[in-house]
């Protein structure tokens, strides 16, 4: 029996950004170091496949700094930590290792270069998202006050309207954020605007990728875990492009064949901490059930390597 014809368009670029591939190989270079343990502070990158592998090799993952023994080297994850946190290592003598994506650290200095010139912060970002908490978490309690969305905007409390500036976390979707911004010049004609766009590249490559294939397919996967912001983003962009259809799986064992029964045409992409092993998986299981015809639909070229911290390129 013949299978049925079914028209993959694959988003690029998708997948690994720099700064999760940089903080994947911070890991494994302290595995190389140091030996196991390596003890890491949060999920290195938010998808459970990346982590599963490191644990596998030596890593062991904790929520809190006080979960850490002195002795073994310590990372913080890509997503950032609050100043007290490297403070707090310090103070203990540990060796300390920080894998923070160099685009959240500009952010985090972009917070501090303001607060010294006596403005108040507006972060717009998502609460209790780890990246959202290191970076309010550079700054005093009050510095900076957070908001989801334009309502907020409206509620906000401020010390002095003619004193502020904002910033964004990294992930956010560049529509919704730019709402939000508007909002803040609407009601804080001074407010200060970032230099440059504090959403990562990665980020905003991958948003228009998926704008640009959400008009030809019936259905939409995105390839990410739940708690990965830019994965989630990557579905309501699909979504507001006119996408009928958009499902968030962490891998091909995930996939609701149901809703999906009939389609003729299907948009892959991958968040910025998914690797390219979970797409090819993916794509495998739609060839079992399907005759494919992978179009490959490219929007941006990305070539962007960070270097790794020079505590690790040190001999032991």
């Amino acid at each position: 029996m013949a299978l049925p014809p079914l028209t993959i368009h694959l988003a690029a670029p998708r997948g690994f950004c720099a700064g999760v591939d940089r903080a994947i190989r911070i890991v494994e270079m302290a595995l190389e170091k140091w030996g196991a343990p390596v003890y890491v502070r949060h999920e290195i990158v938010h998808n459970r496949f990346v982590v599963e592998d490191l644990r596998a090799k030596g890593a062991v993952f904790v929520e809190e700094l006080e979960d850490c023994p002195d002795d073994r080297p310590v990372i913080f994850s890509a997503h950032g930590v609050p100043k007290a946190v490297p403070a707090e290592a310090a103070r203990r003598r540990m060796i300390a290792v920080d894998a923070t994506c160099p685009l959240v650290t500009k952010v985090h200095n972009e917070a501090a270069r303001h607060h010294e010139n006596g403005l108040q912060l507006v972060m717009i970002g998502h609460e209790g998202h780890p990246e959202t908490v290191g970076t309010m978490g550079q700054l005093p309690p009050g510095e900076v006050l957070l908001v989801e969305t334009a309502e907020d905007v409206a509620r906000l409390e401020v010390r002095d309207p003619t004193r502020l500036a904002y910033i964004t976390q990294t992930t956010l979707s560049v529509d919704d954020t730019a709402g939000i911004a508007a909002a803040l010049l609407a009601r804080f004609p001074e407010i200060l605007v970032p230099a440059h766009d504090d959403i990562c590249y990665a980020t905003t490559n991958r948003q228009a990728a998926v704008k640009a294939i959400a008009p030809k397919i019936d259905a939409l996967l995105v390839i990410g875990a739940p708690n990965s912001s830019n994965s989630r983003r990557l579905v309501e962009v699909g979504r507001a492009a006119g996408c009928a259809y958009a499902q968030l799986v962490q891998r091909a064992t995930d996939i609701d064949w149901r809703a999906l029964d009939g389609i003729s045409s299907l948009g892959v992409t991958a968040g910025a901490s998914a690797p390219e092993v979970l797409v090819n998986e993916v794509l495998d299981a739609f060839r079992a059930r399907h005759d494919v015809t992978v179009t490959l639909v490219e929007t941006a070229q990305e070539n962007i390597e960070f270097k790794v911290p020079r505590l690790l390129r040190e001999a032991v």
